[in-house]
């Protein structure tokens, strides 16, 4: 069923948030990642895998989470802690949406500095291939308290997704619950995140 149908019939939403784990910028090596699935903002399972930092398998990792296993045709969104993972591991936004068949969104906690972005990458190996996956991620969305790019549904229509899979402030709870799960298991204990 599409989101917009399921939004009026107000049916619950399934979907999937992922998040990185805390990591030491530079050490090279990789980063954890969690998949956190929830039925609208009620916890019921996750997935757990790595990226490289500052790599370029972020796709492909959730791709292998997800394809051939049990969520999947449960979902009826996929959600990203930003476009970044372990640094500047970039997902490929269109291709992750056409692999999965999902709506595919990068939420923000807020308007990102693209001009910092773009310094801090052109630090980095292979620059154009970054720059390329950070322009196909599309505009990026303002719809308070959320700012988000996505691939494979209306903004709007995500942004009414987004109000309904959000408990309190304003970060969904699968990417809240992704959030404080990977902080606890790297350091021990977690902080809530508004």
């Amino acid at each position: 069923m599409k989101l917009e149908s399921l939004l009026k019939l107000n049916r619950t939403i399934r979907v999937i948030g992922f998040d990185d784990a805390p990591f030491i910028r530079g050490a090279g090596g990789n980063v954890s990642i969690a998949g956190v699935v929830c039925a609208g903002t009620r916890f019921e399972g996750m997935v757990w895998g790595e990226v490289q930092q500052d790599g370029f398998d972020a796709t492909e990792v959730i791709c292998k989470l997800l394809i051939g296993r049990k969520f999947l045709p449960q979902l009826h969104i996929l959600l990203l802690d930003g476009i970044g993972f372990g640094g500047f591991n970039l997902v490929n936004l269109p291709e992750l949406a056409d692999r999965l068949q999902l709506p595919c969104v990068t939420v923000m906690r807020r308007q990102p500095d693209l001009v910092a972005v773009e310094e801090a990458i052109s630090r980095l190996p292979d620059l154009q291939e970054r720059q390329k996956l950070l322009h196909l991620g599309g505009p990026i969305y303002d719809y308070s308290p959320f700012f988000f790019q996505v691939v494979g549904e209306e903004p709007a229509v995500v942004a009414g997704v987004l109000q309904r899979l959000t408990d309190c402030g304003k970060v969904p709870e699968a990417l809240r619950l992704a959030h404080l799960i990977t902080s606890a298991v790297m350091t021990g204990e977690a902080a809530r995140l508004r």
